[in-house]
């Protein structure tokens, strides 16, 4: 746990989870759920992968404190906005909240776990 790696590429799990949304899909459309929360589901995923990129490309490291207290505050809001919205989602209308939080919880669940097998699949460093 405690030997540093280098940080893996993002892509793989970011897949994983788009992935599991895509087959969310059929599964929706055979069980007979809303298919307005997949897509809420979908879009919410969407908007948190392409925030994702967009904090990706601002560089890190003790020469660029600014950029880095960025990316921190950007993966936190990020994080705390969709699930607001979901909520509020919920909330109005709880036969799309729920199915559609489900599937969100899903994708970040596999996007996460991939995450943790890459980086602790990589090689130690010294």
């Amino acid at each position: 746990m405690s030997t540093p790696r280098p940080v893996p590429h993002s892509w793989v799990p970011a897949i994983g989870g788009t992935a599991a949304v895509v087959v969310a899909l059929p599964i929706f459309a055979i069980a007979g759920w809303p298919l307005e929360a997949w897509a809420i589901a979908a879009a919410l995923w969407a908007v948190n992968q392409g925030i994702g990129l967009l904090l990706q490309r601002l560089p890190l490291g003790m020469g660029n404190l600014a950029s880095a207290g960025v990316v921190a505050f950007g993966r936190l809001f990020r994080a705390a906005g969709l699930v607001t919205v979901l909520i509020i989602i919920a909330v109005s209308n709880s036969s799309l909240g729920l199915p559609a939080a489900v599937l969100y919880g899903i994708a970040f669940t596999v996007e996460f776990g991939l995450s943790l097998l890459t980086f602790f699949a990589g090689e130690a460093g010294s």
